[in-house]
């Protein structure tokens, strides 16, 4: 089967096309504003990128176009189409579907599916339990929206019967409008935390929690729920009805608890010690992440002490926390500036970034350095300016923030006006990189935050700070 994907460099789609092509079948795609990591990896595997959504595509002739949720009917100032190739498709009756229902039909089908869902962890979450299943000898397939450094790639067929899969309550497509993961029929539902986010698409929690119990009645009464006891939003989900198995975890009467340092904590089983992990992550997020993947790996027959084993070796995701390089300042090893690459962009992701490296530093005995936030509101949600009044709250751990504000509808510096001088904003990429320059410090920590490219910021800092070094 021939397939063309459109919006093929997105996380999800990306993944798709990458397991479409080991399954066999021939891949185009198409995408525009492509960047790396999955340009890079779709490259690899000599799958043909075209740049941009012209009608001119359709003389590729495949079997089906899979469509993305990126792509919409949308027109452009001058009344012309923003994607051509879509109103083509629709015009000449061509077949299409969504990415998650060509998914579900080709690749999920009679697999054990475990789909991990949650507002926030959910891609270093189903890294870790895809990592845990292979540590085991289970050889599961998987699609997550990142790279986990364990595999290399986001995605793999796999030979047993498990698949992982990030499960993202987002919509499926313009013509589909239910969450992606209804698509997914998992056997384990891993249900990681729940808040407002998406304000594009959902128009308050209520519609979010409404779309994970649609998610909820699709799991047999023979599968399994994993819920965090921590979230009245889950609660809620669970009382609109659950027909299956429930494990849950985090709260101090759940089933799975931790006991210790986020870095190095034992693993309790209804209040018995079953297992430790020791390993380089920080943050309560994680350790609350390695509960979840611990407790759906188990409805796979993995002992609990073994999960936490795996776990051990557990490398994290690219763009989680990534350092993307150092430089030093002054010549000595404290005067390093380290420059990472995270994926926050969610006002609680972004809090929780940056107190998880509070904690490391101070944990390693650096609490004199300073974390320099940088970070751009990308997301629809944070376009919208849904969400800007948590923003001052989100960086109360950073010494200073920087927001690149291009493109944004609303006065990012009105919403960060209660940091006073620790907050800077910038217009474009090269200002804001003036803007750290200026600032910076041997020892800083540059944090960058996005959920895109954010204009190659990083190699752009580097390049900088090695100047400035001299």
């Amino acid at each position: 089967m021939h397939i063309h994907i459109l919006g093929i460099c997105g996380t999800f789609m990306g993944g798709l096309a990458a397991l479409a092509r080991e399954a066999g079948h021939q891949v185009t795609g198409c995408d525009a504003g492509v960047y790396p990591p999955m340009s890079d990896q779709l490259r690899a595997l000599g799958i043909e990128l075209i740049e941009g959504f012209g009608a001119d595509q359709m003389a590729l002739k495949p079997d089906v176009f899979v469509i993305g949720n990126v792509v919409s009917r949308a027109r452009l100032s001058d009344g012309s189409p923003k994607f051509p190739l879509m109103e083509a498709i629709l015009d000449s009756g061509a077949r299409y579907t969504s990415g998650p229902q060509w998914l579900a039909e080709h690749i999920l089908q009679g697999r054990h599916v475990l789909a991990v869902a949650g507002t926030h962890g959910k891609t270093t979450t189903t890294s870790m339990l895809a990592w845990i299943l292979e540590a085991a000898g289970l050889q599961p397939g998987f699609l997550v929206g990142g790279v986990p450094l364990n595999f290399g790639v986001s995605a793999r067929l796999g030979v047993g019967a498990p698949f992982v899969i990030e499960a993202d309550e987002y919509d499926t497509a313009f013509f589909d409008k239910r969450s992606k993961f209804v698509h997914y029929r998992p056997r384990t539902a891993v249900l990681n935390n729940l808040e407002f986010d998406h304000a594009d698409i959902f128009d308050d929690l209520a519609a979010i929690e409404r779309q994970f119990h649609h998610l909820l009645r699709t799991v047999p009464s023979t599968g399994r729920v994993v819920v965090n006891g921590l979230e009245e939003s889950l609660a809620r989900v669970l009382n609109q009805g659950c027909w299956s198995e429930q494990r849950s975890f985090g709260a101090l009467v759940s089933d799975f608890t931790a006991e210790g340092d986020a870095s190095d904590f034992a693993v309790l089983q209804q209040g018995r010690a079953v297992g430790r992990v020791q390993w380089s992550l920080s943050g309560q997020h994680n350790q609350l992440n390695a509960l979840a993947a611990i407790a759906a790996a188990e409805h796979l027959g993995v002992a609990p002490a073994q999960a936490a084993a795996a776990l051990g070796e557990f490398q994290n995701v690219k763009r989680r926390m990534e350092v993307r390089g150092k430089v030093a300042l002054g010549g000595q090893d404290k005067g390093e500036v380290t420059v990472y690459d995270d994926f926050a962009h969610h006002p609680t992701a972004i809090r929780t970034t940056v107190d998880g490296l509070r904690r490391q530093l101070d944990n390693a005995g650096k609490r004199e350095q300073r974390i320099l936030a940088l970070f751009e509101p990308r997301s629809n949600t944070m376009k919208l300016g849904t969400m800007k009044a948590q923003l001052p709250w989100s960086l109360e751990q950073a010494d200073l923030a920087f927001c690149h504000s291009g493109g944004l509808g609303w006065d990012a510096a009105a919403a960060l006006a209660p940091m006073g001088e620790r907050a800077q904003v910038a217009g474009n990429i090269d200002q804001l990189i003036e803007q750290v320059m200026a600032a910076v410090q041997p020892g800083d920590q540059l944090l960058c935050m996005s959920n895109g490219g954010f204009g190659g910021i990083h190699q752009k800092l580097l390049d900088a700070l090695a100047l400035k070094a001299g």
